[in-house]
């Protein structure tokens, strides 16, 4: 039998997990503050309503799912594990490092699953993209860059820094292997005290230089990682189709009798298999379940998120 999974957060995200869970054969129960939203969701996949203290203690609820503003998810994660529940706290697990530092600790002392929800790091586009870079295809890496802009979501405790950069963050780690000596961060708040654009600046300790944008009042949608090798340069882009989803660029750049010159050349598309990523991941939390294994996206990476997110954090007045 599978695990009996509940999720708590019927929201927009929620959602989304309720039903990929419902097709995975896990789904055992929904829960919510909100009683009739609980109920609907219940319903329509055919599974149990709990009230939200009441998943706790049920012992027949194996896993916790959990979806809901970030306030909450430190003590409700620490409730879980030391109830006995594994969990997939969405992201962020916390709004500040002690209380991501508490509930993964109790994790460990309770001997508990804790998984957070990266999604991209599931994205079959850049498992390819890491695997061409463990393979040397892009030689040493130099440079990192991420943009993920567009218009919304708009939260009243996470600025566009903390909502949209987690996930590019998690996938500069993997790339990585290890946290910025140096963050900068830089923000302007256009609608309230909470920044509408963020930008951090990351120095790596092999000299490894990485830059992340995000934004939820531009005008357009994008969705991008580039990654900057001595060899090549790859780019993923989640806006493209998924036959352009990950591209190559084997540009050459060399010194000419004192003069740098440069060829350009036409991208190469890196053939990606199709799949949903909270699908993956889902799959991953599943397994982490019945066999006890380290999530690829554990609560210690999850920490070293929150401590970028913390360090590049600009603190200001509406401009």
């Amino acid at each position: 039998m599978k695990p009996r999974i509940a999720v708590l957060g019927c929201g927009y995200w929620g959602s989304n997990h309720i039903r990929t869970l419902k097709a995975l054969g896990a789904l055992h129960a929904v829960s919510d503050a909100n009683r009739a939203r609980a109920e609907g969701f219940a319903s329509e996949q055919d599974c149990l309503a709990i009230e939200p203290d009441q998943l706790f203690v049920r012992d027949d609820i194996d896993a916790i799912v959990m979806a809901l503003p970030p306030q909450f998810h430190a003590d409700l994660a620490v409730r879980a594990v030391e109830s006995g529940k594994d969990v997939l706290v969405e992201k962020p697990i916390a709004l500040t490092v002690p209380d991501a530092e508490r509930a993964v600790q109790a994790a460990k002392d309770n001997g508990r699953v804790f998984m957070v929800g990266h999604v991209l790091r599931f994205h079959p586009a850049f498992e390819t993209l890491k695997g061409l870079i463990d393979k040397g295809e892009l030689g040493e890496v130099r440079y990192i860059h991420s943009h993920r802009l567009g218009l919304g979501k708009f939260h009243t405790e996470n600025d566009a820094l903390w909502d949209l950069a987690p996930h590019d963050l998690s996938m500069i780690l993997a790339i990585t292997g290890t946290e910025p000596i140096d963050v900068r961060g830089e923000g302007a708040a256009l609608l309230d005290n909470l920044s509408d654009f963020a930008h951090l600046h990351m120095r790596f300790p092999n000299g490894l230089r990485s830059h992340l944008f995000t934004s939820r009042l531009n005008p357009y949608r994008e969705r991008r990682l580039t990654v900057v090798g001595t060899k090549a340069m790859a780019v993923f882009d989640d806006v493209e189709p998924w036959e352009r989803k990950l591209a190559v660029y084997r540009h050459a750049v060399w010194q000419d009798s004192g003069q740098w010159a440069f060829t350009t050349n036409e991208p190469s598309y890196v053939a990606v298999a199709q799949g949903m990523p909270l699908t993956r991941e889902l799959e991953h939390f599943i397994q982490c379940i019945e066999t006890r294994a380290e999530p690829r996206t554990s609560g210690e990476e999850a920490i070293r998120v929150l401590r970028i997110l913390t360090a590049g954090t600009v603190t200001h007045t509406k401009s």
